[in-house]
C-alpha cells in the first residue's frame, strides 16, 4: 500500500514542527507531560487541505506540542451511509492536559474547522474528524470520553497511521499497534481491507 505524506503543515512559514517541541506557554500548568495519539480524518472539501490546518491548529493549542504526523491514506467510508472515500492519518502529541480538556480542545478544533456535531447524522460524512485514540496507558470510561478509543483495536484506518508513528504504541487490554495491525492483515475469509492506495 502506498501513501501519501501529510507533509510539514508549518513548512510553507519556514517554522519546522520541530519547533513545536520548544516549551510552549501554560505547559507546566499539570505536571509531566503525556504522550497522546490523535487519528484524523476528513471526507468533505478539500480533504488534505483541512487535515493540514487541523494539524496546524493543534499544534497552536496551549499545553500541547505536536512531536509526529503520519502520512494520509485514503479509505473507504465505515458504516451504513454512502458518502465520499476519506483521508485518515494521525497526529502524536506530548500535552500536559488532563484527557477531558485535551478532548474538549480537540472538538473546538473541529468546530473551528466547520464541524456541526449536533448536526449531523450518526456514521456520516465529516468536515473533520477528531478521535483521541490513545492518551499515555490511561484508560478511561465516562460519559462521552474512552480512552483507548473503543473501536481503535478494529479500525485499519486508525492503526496504520498510529503504528507509523509508534508501533510499539500499547493499547491497554489489546497489544501493541503493530500487534493490532498484523491481526487486521489475516482477517477472516471473505472479508476486506478498508485502505486503498492513494498515489
Amino acid at each position: 500500500m502506498s501513501t501519501h505524506p501529510i507533509g510539514d503543515p508549518y513548512e510553507d512559514r519556514g517554522n519546522p514542527i520541530k519547533a513545536m517541541l520548544r516549551p510552549r506557554r501554560g505547559s507546566a500548568r499539570y505536571g509531566p507531560l503525556v504522550r497522546a495519539y490523535v487519528g484524523l480524518g476528513a471526507n468533505l472539501g478539500d480533504r488534505e487541505a483541512t487535515i493540514r490546518r487541523a494539524v496546524e491548529l493543534v499544534g497552536e493549542l496551549d499545553g500541547v506540542a505536536v512531536v509526529g504526523v503520519s502520512s494520509l491514506r485514503e479509505t473507504e467510508p465505515w458504516g451504513p451511509v454512502e458518502q465520499p472515500r476519506y483521508l485518515n492519518g494521525a497526529v502524536a502529541v506530548e500535552t500536559d492536559l488532563p484527557p477531558r480538556e485535551l478532548l474538549e480542545a480537540l472538538l473546538d478544533v473541529e468546530r473551528r474547522l466547520g464541524r456541526a456535531r449536533d448536526d449531523e447524522e450518526r456514521w456520516g460524512p465529516r468536515t473533520i474528524d477528531l478521535d483521541l485514540l490513545l492518551y499515555g496507558d490511561l484508560v478511561l470510561d465516562e460519559p462521552g470520553l474512552d480512552v483507548p478509543h473503543p473501536r481503535l483495536h478494529e479500525r485499519r484506518f486508525a492503526l496504520e497511521p498510529l503504528a507509523e508513528l509508534a508501533p510499539d504504541a500499547f493499547v491497554p487490554g489489546r497489544g501493541t499497534a503493530a500487534e493490532l495491525l498484523r491481526a487486521l492483515d489475516t482477517p477472516p475469509q471473505g472479508t476486506g481491507s478498508r485502505a486503498d492506495v492513494v498515489h
